[in-house]
């Protein structure tokens, strides 16, 4: 991938500068996730990266607590995962993940977004197979080779690492998560991830310029804005 995520990582934009809609944001994530996988982080690999990765961002504590709590009752709220996909200003690639209790209210306001920015929103597929969806590790460390060993003896499909100024980026499938948090969880003995996610990364970049630029910085703020949105992949690069 060559340094697909140091280049790529700032064409992922994912949260407002708003703290209340970061939050808002993760809290909805993790009651998702503790729903579906259960409230134990332990037991549930999802939930401890994601609970680790809010509190990098300074996600206060009770935030996180509310939403495992809320999880852990009866009823609540019924969130499901919804994704879209289109054509961004200057004909990037765009897609965009949400978790929603309206399926119908979120499509109304995505599409929102697009219209009123003269974008083009795709059907399921026009976009995704251009995107490759992966767990991302990052961590300090200077042995390629060692951790490489490491995932391998875990049977781990790696698709790719790099290593950079004291840093090792690992990838692998999506479906791998799990296998290559465990194996690089046991190699690092305690040490810490300062990455550890899955992403849509972009097989290609767009470039984007003149007027698009700004029409793209427009239509990415209406996408932050819409409650029900998670994150936003694009394949813009300015």
């Amino acid at each position: 991938m060559g340094r697909a995520y140091q280049n790529r990582k700032e064409s992922i934009a994912k949260t407002s500068d708003a703290k209340s809609k970061v939050y808002s944001k993760y809290g909805r994530e993790i009651y998702v996730c503790a729903k579906s996988g259960g409230t134990d982080p332990d037991g549930n690999l999802t939930l401890r990266g994601l609970i680790e990765r809010a509190k990098r961002d300074q996600v206060p504590s009770h935030v996180i607590e509310k939403a495992l709590d809320k999880a852990s009752g009866a009823g609540g709220e019924d969130f499901s995962p919804a994704r879209y996909e289109g054509f961004g200003p200057g004909n990037c690639m765009v897609m965009i993940e949400c978790l929603t209790d309206n399926p119908n209210r979120t499509f109304g306001d995505v599409r929102n977004c697009f219209t009123k920015t003269k974008c083009k929103i795709g059907t399921q597929g026009s976009v995704a197979h251009m995107f490759d969806h992966c767990a991302i590790f990052v961590f300090a460390g200077d042995d390629e080779e060692a951790v490489l060993e490491a995932l391998m003896m875990a049977d781990v499909d790696v698709t790719d690492i790099e290593c950079e100024e004291g840093k090792i980026t690992v990838f692998a499938p999506h479906t791998e998560y799990a296998k290559a948090r465990n194996a690089l969880g046991d190699y690092l003995e305690g040490g810490e991830f300062e990455v550890d996610e899955i992403q849509f990364l972009p097989q290609t970049m767009t470039a984007v310029a003149g007027d698009d630029v700004a029409l793209l910085e427009r239509f990415l703020d209406m996408l932050n804005d819409v409650d029900d949105v998670q994150r936003v992949y694009h394949n813009a690069e300015f």
